[in-house]
């Protein structure tokens, strides 16, 4: 904590100088040669590898998105497209040089993306970027006048599909099927079952279907608008983005049709000179976001609720249905406070008193809402009167981010119905649940608040003596962020330092280190010092390649090897000390319980819990070919995460966790080791015939990832972890299904035992159910016959992106596939059992007249330990290739607005998530329990001022 106060105090003194700004020329620097990289910007050409840049001005006009790192993967070897960064976890975010949150920043307000993902290029920033980090650099004001854009967005969301449920007479059947099978009496009659089938009164012989048109739209839409200014002169440069964004929703009945969220953004950066010497900048950003909902839990219960029962639900009861001449009846009609357009009551049973047609009508509604306010400040201060080449710069800065929910929420009555058996359309009874109550005012709940504040410090030295070229840098750079609900803040505090040569930009040497501290180790334990060294060299300089000018126009080697230290898997404080419960079981004294107490231990001691340690060699290459026709960026990395903490059950003798009393002295210790390693790479083609402008780019990683050492103590070689993948699928191994020849029946027919060779989970199995192999062999499918049935992460990851530009017409397509993967169909739509909701799998059951052509398992109203456990009877490929986006955008001759104040128009359409390529496509498209998977269709329109 004292690190992190000394280097605020340092910050505090330099922030009355903070309206002054960075140095014209950082701003008229092509985004085409120039990255940000860790506390810097660099020339692209010397680059020390482990480093992607995507220049966000230039995409955003061929390729508008609305998610700052939206199909990212496309243009970004060794990006998976879900924050991670070589398949090392969740990538550091950082925005303008402050950790924060990659959705609160829109690409329309992003400059360039830089992706770092080697260990030279993250070190600097100390533990939190140990597994990778997203630097998100927002655009600014440049010397070139005032310039006024406005941006404006109608979007058509289409959702791809809906779970396919069966409807109330083929769920009555197959219902009555599992019962059967199980051994237990029918529950719905032939005769009910045909009344339903025909439809003729869906009141009386209701079908629920969640995804009818009666309840949900065909589309929602999505409109939004942004205008961007900025300008400035010799001493000033402003930018600034204003944003406005409305979505509304699928539901289309009662409060559901409200449903909808607005965001509001506001972006400033200032940049002031001051002299020829001291330069400022200061950037503020508020988001203000509402999304009001429905409380009918609408989805997730599509999923549960099924289309009739015994005592069927009927959402809405026409009133004209009910008895005339019952008095009691139309006064409880009259008393009661919701009538759904002047003609229905709420329906509901005895066992779904609240259901959430009901709730979307009357139940009230939740408003989410979101604030955040971002500020941060620096300044820079040339130092070449001291010495030539040496900067300082400091930077502080103050995020905050609150929200909480309002709530109006509405007891309410519902009603069952009773019909009469003379007249089809009667109601003669109904039976009241609940009580009508309204909400006199919404109430708010639900507050959770964030703060981060980062205060930051470097001198830089960057001088050429002649072809030799010096460039170093000391920072000191820490920032804590506040969570509620949590006692310990997020801390990161480190000192760097970097130090980089190159000869003649042919020959590099870079040395990088951090010295870090954290607070979750014991004292004495808490620092450390992170190194990592890297070389490059440019072949294509030498004179003995001279020869490949003609074709090799830039070859560059690298590689680096070092070593991070970090905490980000250190889950927990105090995890190096003891750990007591307050009070214990039956043994020892305790005065105050008058009883024999005493407290039991937790955890044990180890005072020599340290760091987590990344050990990485990587090497890697970049290449022109041809002037410019075809670039190459490709990094091999092997990656050793070395001691991951672990509670070592496996290593210590039993005694020293008891489970009565529960009670542990297992200490946490640093054991268990991890190994990854691939090979990522970009190949990027660009090529003008005559008018025809095409460029093409390619992505991919190749990885693979095991366990080195893990404290383990299993009987079995396939149960080890230790040599196995770390994301390794488990599960049984299916035999198919259980015929007739795998069981023993007595006279009556009741299964007395199973065949020889054939185990099983539990004694319940009959023909239909799924057999798994006996891995051992001891007559018992348990955990100890899982196998490795596949594994979660790709192997190989793959991205594409092409553009053509003919006169004023520009094309855009994105793709990207995934290959290798396995995943589990274990959602309620597949494992169907007990009085589960039944989808259109379960028409592929087994039974004695399907047994040879069956898809799946026998129906049972019994529990699922049966079939429902993951084996590779449920595992699938998740190899897919995905058409993420098209877009054309034409530009308007400029002749048109010749003596307007308009200096250009742009007008595009575009559609994403066109296409999956994949062999289980359908259930991968499919949402279960939650709003649908959409493509949408896009009209935009973008005026430059």
């Amino acid at each position: 904590m004292k690190h992190i106060y000394k280097t605020v105090a340092l910050g505090m003194a330099l922030l009355p100088m903070a309206a002054w700004a960075q140095d014209d020329a950082d701003y008229n620097d092509s985004l085409a040669n120039k990255v940000n990289v860790a506390f810097r910007t660099v020339d692209k050409s010397d680059l020390m590898g482990g480093v992607s840049s995507v220049n966000m001005v230039e995409l955003t006009h061929k390729n508008y998105t609305t998610y700052s790192l939206d199909h990212m993967d496309s243009y970004v070897g060794g990006f998976n497209g879900q924050l991670q960064l070589w398949n090392m976890g969740d990538a550091l975010v950082i925005v303008d040089g402050v950790p924060r949150d990659a959705n609160n920043v829109l690409p329309t307000e992003i400059e360039q993306i830089t992706f770092l993902k080697s260990a030279s290029a993250v070190v600097l920033y100390g533990s939190r970027a140990a597994k990778g980090a997203i630097l998100i650099t927002t655009k600014r004001g440049h010397n070139d006048g005032l310039k006024i854009s406005v941006r404006g967005n109608a979007s058509l969301y289409v959702p791809k599909s809906y779970p396919k449920y069966l409807g109330s007479s083929d769920f009555m059947s197959l219902y009555n099927e599992a019962l059967t099978n199980d051994g237990k009496p029918t529950v719905y009659s032939k005769d009910d079952i045909y009344s339903y089938s025909l439809g003729d009164n869906p009141y009386r012989y209701p079908s629920l279907n969640f995804f009818s048109k009666d309840y949900l739209s065909k589309t929602y839409q999505r409109y939004d608008g942004t205008a961007e200014i900025s300008g400035g002169g010799k001493y000033a440069h402003f930018y600034a983005n204003i944003g406005l964004m409305h979505t509304n929703d699928l539901l289309n009945f009662g409060e559901g049709k409200k449903n909808g969220t607005t965001r509001l953004n506001i972006r400033g950066n200032i940049d002031l000179r001051l002299n020829d010497w001291i330069t400022g900048y200061i950037n503020a950003n508020a988001t203000f976001y509402d999304a009001r909902s429905d409380r009918s839990d609408y989805w997730a219960q599509s999923a549960k609720v099924t289309p009739t029962s015994q005592n069927p639900l009927i959402p809405l009861i026409p009133i004209d249905f009910v008895s005339g001449d019952n008095a009691t009846l139309q006064k409880m009609i009259a008393n009661s406070n919701y009538i759904v357009d002047g003609k229905y009551l709420l329906g509901g049973t005895q066992s779904m008193q609240t259901n959430p047609f009901a709730a979307m009508y009357v139940a009230g509604w939740t408003k989410s809402t979101s604030r955040q306010m971002q500020f941060d400040m620096g300044v820079n201060f040339n130092l070449n009167q001291v010495l030539q080449g040496l900067t300082f710069k400091t930077k502080f800065a103050v995020d905050y981010a609150t929200s909480y929910n309002t709530t109006l929420s509405n007891d309410y009555s519902t009603y069952e119905v009773k019909w009469d058996q003379n007249r089809f359309n009667s109601i003669n009874d109904l039976t009241k649940y609940g009580t009508d109550k309204r909400s006199g005012s919404p109430t708010a709940d639900g507050t959770v608040y964030k703060q981060t504040i980062l205060v930051q410090g470097q001198f830089d030295y960057a001088r050429s003596f002649g072809k030799h070229n010096v460039n170093a840098t000391l920072l000191g750079n820490g920032y804590q962020r506040s969570l509620s609900g949590e006692y310990h803040r997020i801390s990161n505090v480190n000192l760097g330092l970097d130090l980089n040569y190159n000869y003649n930009k042919t020959y590099y040497a870079d040395l990088s280190m951090a010295a870090i501290h954290s607070a979750k180790l014991a004292p004495g334990h808490r620092d450390a010092v992170s190194p990592v060294m890297s070389l490059a060299w440019r072949l294509s300089n030498e004179k003995f390649m001279q020869g490949t000018k003609t074709w090799l126009t830039d070859l560059k080697l690298n590689a680096s090897y070092g070593l991070i230290n970090e905490d980000l898997d250190i889950e927990k404080y105090y995890m190096y000390d003891n750990k007591f419960t307050a009070t214990g079981t039956w043994w020892g004294w305790s005065e105050s319980a008058n009883s024999l107490q005493t407290s039991d231990s937790q955890q044990g001691i180890n005072k020599n819990l340290t760091f987590i340690k990344r050990k990485e060699f990587r090497a890697g290459l970049d290449a022109n070919l041809w002037n410019g026709l075809i670039t190459l960026n490709a990094n091999f990395f092997d990656i050793k995460t070395n001691g991951l903490i672990i509670s070592p059950e496996a290593t210590f003798p039993s005694y020293f966790k008891t489970s009565w009393p529960v009670s542990s002295f297992l200490a946490y210790i640093n054991y268990n080791n991890q190994s990854r390693t691939g090979l990522d790479f970009t190949v990027n083609a660009h090529k003008k015939f005559g008018e025809l402008d095409l460029q093409a780019g390619v992505t991919g990683m190749v990885y693979s990832c095991k366990n080195t050492k893990y404290s383990e103590n299993v009987a079995y070689d396939w149960l080890k972890n230790e040599g196995a993948r770390i994301d390794a699928l488990r599960g049984y191994q299916c035999l198919g299904f259980m015929t007739e020849k795998d069981v023993v029946r007595d006279a009556a027919g009741k299964i007395t035992g199973y065949a020889p060779g054939i185990a099983v989970i539990n004694n319940n199995a009959q023909p239909g159910d799924l057999k798994y192999k006996d891995q051992n062999g001891d007559g018992v499918i348990d955990g100890k016959d899982q196998v490795i049935l596949g594994h979660w992460t790709p192997d190989f990851n793959l991205g594409f992106n092409f553009t053509a530009n003919y006169k004023r017409f520009t094309l855009f397509m994105g793709v990207t596939g995934n290959f290798g993967g396995s995943g589990v169909k274990d959602n309620s739509y597949e494992w169907v059992y007990g009085a589960s909701k039944y989808s259109d799998v379960a028409l592929g059951r087994w039974t004695p007249a399907t047994a040879a052509t069956a898809t799946y398992p026998r129906l049972t109203t019994q529990g699922g330990d049966l079939n429902f456990v993951t084996s590779d009877f449920w595992t699938y490929k998740t190899d897919a290739v995905r058409l993420n986006k098209v877009q054309i955008t034409y530009d308007l001759p400029s002749s048109l607005f010749k003596g307007s104040f308009v200096h250009s128009l742009s007008v595009y359409v575009y559609g994403s998530d066109l296409l999956t390529i994949a062999k289980e496509r359908k259930y991968m498209e499919t949402n279960v329990g939650s709003a649908p998977q959409c493509r949408s269709y896009n009209l935009g329109l973008k005026v430059n001022f």
